[in-house]
Parts: C-alpha cells; sequence; structure tokens
C-alpha cells in the first residue's frame, strides 16, 4: 500500500499574540489559518519585571518551540511600561511602514509591534495594537479607504486613505464613563459597573440626542445625578443615559457625512452602542467583530514567514 505523506509547509509556523494592559490573547497559524486560539489575564500590569519571557513561554511554549517558528506580539507589550519600548512609527503609515518598524527582541523570531504615532497641532496622540486591527479590518473588506472608530477605553477615529492610516484621535470615552460610574457622586445611584450589563435604548438614545444638540456635557453630567434624586428614572436606565451622554459628545466632535459609512471595529456590545449613536447623527455604520487582529498580524509577518534555506 502506497503511504500518503503530508506537503511540507511552505510557511513557518506563526505565533501571534494581543498583548493589552489587562489581558493576553495568542493564536497559532499554519500557512494561512488560525488553528488554535489561548486567552489570559496576564496583562502588562500583572507580569512582573523581567518576567515577559516566561509569561509568554507559559502561554504559548509548545507553539514557540515549533521549528521555525515566528512570534508576532502586538500591543501594550511594546510600551514603556510592557517588555521592551518599540518607538512609535509616525504616520502616515501602512503596512509596509509597519514591517519595517519591527523591533526584534530575538531577530528574526519574536518581534514587537511599534504602534503609531500622529501629530496633532496642541500634542501628539499615539496608539498601540488598535494599528493591527485596521490593518486586518481592511484586509477582510477589501478597503483602501475607510473612516473607523474602535471604541474602548480609550476609543480611536481613525482615518485611512489608499491603505495608509492618514491621521487618528483618541477620546477617553470610556475611561471617562468608568470613572464616572466607580469614582464620582453620580456612581452612589448607579448599579455596579458590569461588562454584560442590559442597554437601556429608550434612555442611551435621549443621552445621545443630549449631547448631539451641542452646549456643555459637565453640565449634561450632572443631570444624571438630579434625575435620580428626584426618581425620574431607575438606575440601571440611568446608566445607559450616562453611557449615551459621553458618546454622543464623542460622536459630536467628529466631522461625519451621510454618504459615508463609518466602520465600528470592537466587542459586541460596543459596536451595538457606537452604530446606534451614529444611526442617531444620522451616518450609516457597518461593524466588524474583534477578531480582525489576527488577520492583521498573519499580513503583517508574511515577508518573514518564508522558511530558511
Amino acid at each position: 500500500m502506497r503511504m500518503r505523506t503530508q506537503a511540507p509547509s511552505t510557511l513557518r509556523p506563526l505565533v501571534m499574540v494581543d498583548w493589552g494592559t489587562s489581558s493576553l490573547r495568542a493564536a497559532f497559524a499554519r500557512e494561512q489559518t488560525v488553528l488554535e486560539t489561548r486567552h489570559s489575564d496576564q496583562g502588562i500590569l500583572k507580569v512582573p519585571a523581567g518576567g515577559f519571557p516566561h509569561t509568554l513561554q507559559t502561554l504559548c511554549g509548545d507553539w514557540l518551540n515549533e521549528p521555525d517558528a515566528l512570534c508576532l506580539i502586538s500591543g501594550m507589550a511594546g510600551s514603556a511600561q510592557g517588555w521592551a519600548l518599540a518607538p512609535y512609527c509616525p504616520c502616515p503609515a501602512g503596512q509596509t511602514e509597519l514591517a519595517a518598524h519591527l523591533h526584534w527582541m530575538e531577530p528574526h523570531r519574536i518581534a514587537l509591534v511599534p504602534g503609531l504615532a500622529c501629530e496633532h497641532a496642541h500634542a501628539p496622540d499615539v496608539m498601540r495594537g488598535e494599528e493591527v486591527q485596521i490593518m486586518g479590518a481592511l484586509q477582510l473588506q477589501g478597503l483602501r479607504d475607510a473612516q473607523l472608530v474602535l471604541p474602548g477605553t480609550h476609543s480611536k477615529w481613525v482615518t485611512v486613505q489608499a491603505g495608509r492610516i492618514e491621521h487618528f484621535s483618541t477620546f477617553m470615552t470610556g475611561e471617562l464613563y468608568a470613572v464616572m460610574r466607580q469614582h464620582s457622586i453620580l456612581g452612589r445611584t448607579l448599579p455596579p459597573l458590569s461588562s454584560d450589563e442590559a442597554l437601556d435604548e429608550a434612555h442611551f438614545d435621549q443621552g445621545v440626542r443630549l449631547s448631539l444638540q451641542g452646549g456643555s456635557v459637565l453640565h449634561h453630567l450632572f443631570g444624571v445625578r438630579t434625575l435620580a434624586l428626584m426618581e425620574r428614572a431607575t438606575p440601571e436606565a440611568l446608566a445607559s443615559y450616562l453611557s449615551g451622554l459621553v458618546i454622543g459628545e464623542e460622536l459630536r466632535v467628529q466631522h461625519l457625512s451621510a454618504d459615508r459609512t463609518v466602520w465600528v471595529v470592537g466587542s459586541s456590545a460596543l459596536q451595538t452602542r457606537y452604530a446606534r449613536a451614529l444611526t442617531l447623527r444620522g451616518v450609516p455604520a457597518q461593524r466588524l467583530g474583534d477578531t480582525a487582529t489576527w488577520t492583521g498580524l498573519l499580513s503583517l509577518a508574511a515577508p518573514w514567514r518564508s522558511p530558511p534555506r
């Protein structure tokens, strides 16, 4: 009987890591296919000094031990608080520029993705990790020009032209929301902050509309307290109202057009809120999942995946 042999791999195995402040995600790919993913709560803030190689080996050691394995790491692991400082790549930048600025921890084996910097008149702006999501999202949708928002603790609004990130701005919307919920007088009348809390659509919409009308969000925020004092809404409803206020304020200052789609990249819960708020502003929105990171890292790794000869 003739034995069938497996065709030899034409690309190096790839270990992809998204290392954030509070969590660590990893994926393993052969050729262009992601075969397995793993997750850990060992974000950079939980890794002791000098502990990054051990933490990576603990989660991905079997993958890293594959012959000729290549590892790319995006996110806050490349920050001053992370494994090592990977200097930012200046905008405008696309995949070519990012690949040229990889920071190698082990030559041609383990590298940190650099992140991007963008100059504004008043201060520079930066991102780490989102640039990989953006590159992946563009590839998944076959886009060369796009306007995107990546909501989160620090939301990013991004303009892409000819496949390159031309400009981006950061808004501390998620962090402000968390601070208001957990460390302000408003939080005394709201339920504990939860990652899976239900959305009260009517009160969320009310908050978005009020912020879109203008005026001072500093004044509007105090209304959350007085509505609670006067028992005009339930605590759960007011949590959604607060969310609408801060997201509406973020959208109010964006240069948006009714004939240009905004791509929303991120978690399902935040996608729902941002797409809803964009609709209230009269702007079309399309949602993209948060797995674009793997597509972006697969593409970014391409120049180094040919096996050594």
